[in-house]
């Protein structure tokens, strides 16, 4: 998990680090996104999208990109956690489903279930490198779904891409 000092911290401390690194990162804070919540095990976070001048669009409705933008990262982060550092992972493609505008503050929720996970390990043990799809609903208060986001996540042993790329690794 990156970065490797977040590891020393207790499970309490490592969440809170994980939200406040994700509110005060210039990329998301400019989506108008906030997260409010980080489970103590890293596989679930809360995001909230009010709707503001900042995120509303011409016809008063949430902006598309602060729909969209909100969801990158998440799932990414959740994984490199549980995962641990014998592994990249990073976002591959995204698209978005709006099914209707947003005009009041949208809530999405991230989660890394155990059986997710186990069916991705189990996977890894088997292939060095895979792709997982995941599903986002963007809601309002009272759970209806303004839009959906899929993400892809590539997901690979380190020591694989290494070799597949010819040693590149930022992470």
């Amino acid at each position: 998990m990156k970065p490797a000092w977040l590891k020393k911290l207790s499970p309490a401390w490592r969440a809170r680090m994980v939200r406040l690194g994700f509110n005060l990162h210039p990329a998301f804070r400019g989506t108008g996104g906030r997260v409010e919540h980080v489970a103590r095990d890293l596989r679930h976070m809360r995001i909230r999208l009010p709707l503001t001048w900042k995120t509303r669009n011409i016809v008063g409705s949430l902006y598309g990109g602060s729909l969209f933008a909100i969801t990158d990262g998440a799932h990414p982060m959740m994984l490199m956690a549980a995962l641990g550092d014998g592994y990249i992972v990073w976002d591959k493609a995204a698209s978005i489903r709006y099914r209707k505008p947003g005009y009041s503050t949208l809530y999405a929720d991230f989660v890394l279930d155990g059986p997710t996970l186990a069916g991705i390990r189990d996977d890894l043990a088997a292939t060095p490198e895979l792709e997982r799809t995941f599903l986002v609903e963007l809601k309002d208060a009272h759970g209806v779904v303004h839009a959906v986001v899929e993400r892809t996540v590539y997901i690979a042993e380190k020591n694989y891409y290494r070799r597949k790329t010819g040693g590149g690794d930022k992470q």
